[in-house]
C-alpha cells in the first residue's frame, strides 16, 4: 500500500526537531520508493546575496530522504543517516526548491536514495544529492 501525503505529513510533524518544521517543508507527493517536498523560498533561509542557504538545502534534502524511505518501507521506522553527499549547481534566490528523493537501493540495514533539488521557478536544477542511511529497527 502507497503512503499517502497526510501519513507523510503526520511523520514530518511527529519525527522531526522544531528547527527542520522551521524551514516550512510541505509534502508534495509520496510513492512507493520516492518523496517531492516543498522547501519554501524565505528571507529568513537566505545568505548574504538572497540565495537559499546550503544547509536548509541540505536538511531538506535530508528530510526528503527519510519520508522517501518510510515509503519504501510502508512506514517510519527508526533510522539515520551515515552519509550525505550534495553538489551545489545554481544559487535559488526568491523562489521555492521542490525536493525529490528517489531510494535506489533498499535493503534490510541500509537503504540508498539520490535526490534532486530543483528551482521551481526557473525549472533548473539547483543541487544534487545523494544519501546512505542506516535503518535501526
Amino acid at each position: 500500500m502507497t503512503m499517502t501525503t497526510a501519513e507523510a505529513d503526520k511523520i514530518l510533524t511527529d519525527d522531526f526537531a522544531p528547527w527542520v518544521l522551521e524551514l516550512g517543508l510541505r509534502v508534495e507527493a509520496v510513492g512507493e520508493d520516492r518523496a517531492i517536498l516543498r522547501l519554501p523560498w524565505s528571507p529568513r533561509l537566505a545568505r548574504e546575496g538572497g540565495g537559499l542557504s546550503g544547509q536548509s538545502l541540505m536538511a531538506a534534502a535530508d528530510t526528503a530522504t527519510v519520508l522517501a524511505v518510510s515509503a519504501a518501507r510502508g512506514g517510519y521506522g527508526p533510522m539515520t543517516t551515515v552519509q550525505q553527499s550534495t553538489s551545489f549547481q545554481r544559487a535559488v534566490t526568491g523562489s521555492d526548491v521542490l525536493i525529490e528523493a528517489v531510494v535506489t537501493k533498499l535493503g534490510r540495514r541500509m537503504a540508498f536514495a539520490d535526490i534532486t533539488l530543483t528551482d521551481e521557478a526557473s525549472g533548473k536544477t539547483a543541487a544534487r544529492a545523494s544519501t546512505v542511511y542506516a535503518l535501526l529497527d
